[in-house]
């Protein structure tokens, strides 16, 4: 067992590398966001995130594998049972594919005609949003073929690799900006292609660099009926979380552009990318963090599991505080600094979104990862999942007031 100065080492050196792709993807994403909002129009833009949010509505079928497919593989990896290890990385891969399959069919019935007969689209723009719609659906269905690829990365504890290929996929999200300026096409149509194009190729660059350097990541028709029973009963409790955040991001996005239109979901598209910047700062420090409390648990180092879920909750709020305090004071003059329409209310929402962040960051990824690291997640994910959902239906019911 490695003492606990090596495994702060390599934790210290693998946050270093994460912080060094989230600041490279932070300017890129604000970058490409003012330019895609610029070439796009509020309007489009409005309608990409909600039509791409209907799409994104279908993910609580893949966030709660995914969680499943890192803690099993983590485990794994720390108890050293390599057989096994490739038993979990071939039942992950084959879920993943049946969950792509069930989310296409999901999408192309209820979900298009959801985009067709309830959103509020304007009719010129209906085609166009058809077609973002397909392309969103092939974007999603890659992005979760690739989550065990992902998984062992961050198992394995890569995190420079992981930092490498994301570096790869901001330099190709710029690209879609300059292309969007000299495109004659329609812009929002073109762009849906170009989201779609950059996530193929980083799926195959994870796929090759895995299958060349883990032994484990391979492909292969593979049933073990008390595994998969093992990883879906895991998945079914966190299906209660994943449902749960669904409703109260993509519900909210949805129930907001029913009431007042795409251009509400413009200014909350805006929040949603500086909420994601911000948070990157948190979340890259967790993901450095949680395979070393899973491996812990593994192997029987209590201790150091609930020093290093507790050190990841106090590191969090604070590294959050000061992102978000200076940034809520002055956000009216970054917003008119960083984009050159700013969408009415995009403020405002920031300042919710950073506020709603700091509360959760006191309950947050370190707990969870102790928690699914032990296999016992039920009560917790009940509970919270409902609170949740009380969230999400006193927004509507406000709405409704205000109305």
């Amino acid at each position: 067992m490695k003492n606990p100065a090596e495994n702060n080492k390599r934790v210290a050196k693998n946050t270093l590398f994460l912080y060094f792709r989230m600041i490279l993807i932070m300017l890129v994403t604000l970058y490409t966001s003012r330019g895609v909002l610029a070439e796009l129009g509020i309007d489009d833009y409005g309608i990409y995130n909600v039509v791409g949010g209907v799409v994104l509505m279908f993910s609580f079928l893949n966030s709660c594998m995914s969680t499943a497919t890192q803690r099993f593989l983590t485990f794994e990896l720390g108890r050293g049972d390599t057989d096994k290890l490739k038993n979990v990385f071939a039942a992950a891969l084959n879920i993943h594919i049946a969950i792509g399959i069930l989310i296409i069919f999901l999408a192309e019935t209820i979900g298009l005609w959801f985009v067709n007969e309830k959103l509020v689209i304007p009719d010129n723009r209906i085609a166009a949003a058809n077609w973002v719609y397909q392309f969103s659906i092939l974007t999603f269905c890659i992005n979760i073929i690739q989550v065990p690829y992902n998984a062992v990365l961050i198992a394995h504890e890569k995190m420079n690799v992981y930092a490498y290929i994301s570096i790869l996929e901001a330099l190709l999200k710029l690209g879609i900006v300059y292309l969007l300026v000299i495109v004659s096409a329609d812009k929002l149509i073109v762009y849906g292609m170009l989201v779609f194009a950059v996530q193929l190729i980083i799926r195959i660059v994870y796929q090759m660099y895995c299958r060349r350097h883990y032994e484990e990541s391979r492909f292969k028709l593979f049933w073990d009926k008390a595994l998969y029973q093992q990883m879906s009963g895991f998945a079914g409790w966190n299906l209660f979380g994943s449902v749960a955040w669904l409703v109260r991001d993509q519900g909210t996005n949805i129930v907001l552009n029913l009431f007042f239109g795409p251009a509400i979901n413009a200014a909350r598209g805006v929040a949603s990318q500086v909420s994601n910047a911000v948070m990157g700062f948190i979340s890259n420090f967790q993901v450095a963090l949680n395979p070393q409390i899973t491996k812990d648990y593994a192997t029987g180092n209590i201790t150091g599991m609930e020093r290093l879920s507790y050190l990841g909750i106090k590191y969090s709020f604070l590294i959050l505080f000061m992102m978000a305090f200076p940034l809520c004071l002055n956000i009216d003059y970054v917003l008119h600094l960083w984009l050159v329409d700013v969408p009415d209310y995009a403020a405002l929402f920031i300042i919710l979104i950073m506020i709603d962040a700091l509360c959760g960051t006191l309950f947050g990824t370190p707990f969870m990862t102790s928690l699914s690291a032990t296999g016992w997640i039920r009560n917790y994910q009940i509970v919270v999942s409902c609170i949740i959902l009380c969230i999400f239906s006193d927004r509507v019911y406000c709405i409704e007031v205000r109305l």
